[in-house]
């Protein structure tokens, strides 16, 4: 990761407001969250961007941390024609039908159990390591979850704003 500035970021930087958080609406469905990174521009480095979306992401709400899993679409169903969605959920793409049965089921256990989808930073995982992370998680305490859901969005707004600030446009 850079921690200089890029033209990705400088670009971030000097977009209108509304375009701007059109860019943050993909890394992260919650308006609160989108709305604390805009607070923030300009940023002189990737570093700073990324730190000001850790303290955000701590500070979501129960509402705003609801906004942004409704954004996620479930471990085994990327949203169609969503490259984003695709890119991250690679490991599933090759798995055995068997998986993706598998994998289906404990998505709806784990919906029905916790009211929102199984949120896992997906980036480099397999099939098999998705799985085995909901099967074990499943059995946790809301508040553990939520914990836990909270650090996995972390990860992926990390990922997902480097990527908005190292691309090209």
């Amino acid at each position: 990761m850079t921690s200089s500035s890029t033209p990705g970021l400088t670009r971030f930087n000097t977009q209108a407001d509304a375009e701007a958080a059109a860019a943050l609406h993909e890394v992260c469905a919650s308006a609160a969250w989108g709305r604390a990174i805009l607070a923030h521009r300009p940023y002189t480095t990737t570093e700073a961007l990324l730190s000001t979306s850790d303290t955000a992401t701590a500070a979501l709400g129960a509402e705003d941390l609801a906004e942004a899993m409704a954004g996620h679409p479930p471990i085994g169903r990327p949203k169609p024609g969503d490259p984003t969605s695709s890119r991250e959920q690679r490991g599933m793409a090759g798995a055995s039908e068997e998986l993706k049965a598998e994998m289906l089921e404990l998505n709806l256990a784990y919906q029905e159990r916790f009211g929102h989808v199984f949120l896992i930073c997906a980036t480099g995982a397999t099939g098999e390591q998705m799985r085995d992370a909901v099967k074990s998680r499943i059995g946790n305490s809301p508040e553990r979850e939520r914990g836990i859901v909270r650090t996995e969005l972390g990860k992926i707004n990390r990922i997902r704003l480097t990527r908005l600030v190292t691309e090209d446009a």
